[in-house]
């Protein structure tokens, strides 16, 4: 084990190296061209080591000396601006969503109001499979009660109204309308 602690550096050699190494790299760009060649330290008798205390090499910075009092530059008059009258920034307002587009135009076959007239035949079609309602009582026989709300009275009364309407005008509004869709029909192909 001695010869093992003869060959290891003692603490004060590493931090003799270490030292060295600092104040070269402190030294002028000079030195730093031409590199020493770096020795080997012979390893000293453990005897003989005393503590090596190396004094950094002095600095030669000019040091700057702080006796004198800060004193901030007088602030200059920015004439009748009042600090008040300074608008904040606006808020950052997030962009809008582009409206989503329209659907593109198509040169249908067939009216709106044919297309209407369709679907409400397939309408009607699908409630001829559906129960049957339970007849409503007039308006004046119907209380106030919690399942009957203002919405179901007024259906119940405007719907005998609107199946006379549409008995009177349905027909003749389809038969306008076919006509006028095959009248545009047979231009576009003549």
């Amino acid at each position: 084990m001695t010869d093992q602690t003869a060959q290891e550096p003692t603490m004060e050699e590493i931090l003799a190296s270490i030292r060295r190494i600092i104040s070269e790299d402190d030294a002028p760009a000079e030195t730093a061209a031409a590199p020493e060649p770096v020795a080997e330290l012979a390893p000293e008798p453990v005897a003989e080591a005393a503590p090596l205390v190396e004094e950094p090499a002095p600095v030669e910075d000019e040091v700057l000396e702080l006796t004198e009092r800060y004193e901030a530059p007088a602030t200059e008059s920015i004439g009748d601006l009042d600090v008040a009258d300074v608008a904040p920034f606006p808020a950052v307002q997030p962009e809008p969503t582009p409206a989503p587009a329209a659907a593109p135009d198509y040169d249908s076959l067939v009216g709106e109001s044919a297309a209407a007239s369709a679907a409400s035949a397939f309408a009607g079609l699908a409630a001829t499979f559906q129960k049957p309602e339970a007849p409503v009582a007039a308006a004046q026989d119907m209380p106030f009660v919690s399942g009957n709300t203002v919405e179901a009275m007024v259906q119940s009364m405007l719907r005998p109204m609107l199946k006379d309407w549409l008995d009177a005008n349905l027909p003749a509004i389809v038969e306008t309308q076919v006509r006028k869709e095959v009248e545009r029909i047979a231009r576009n192909a003549g």
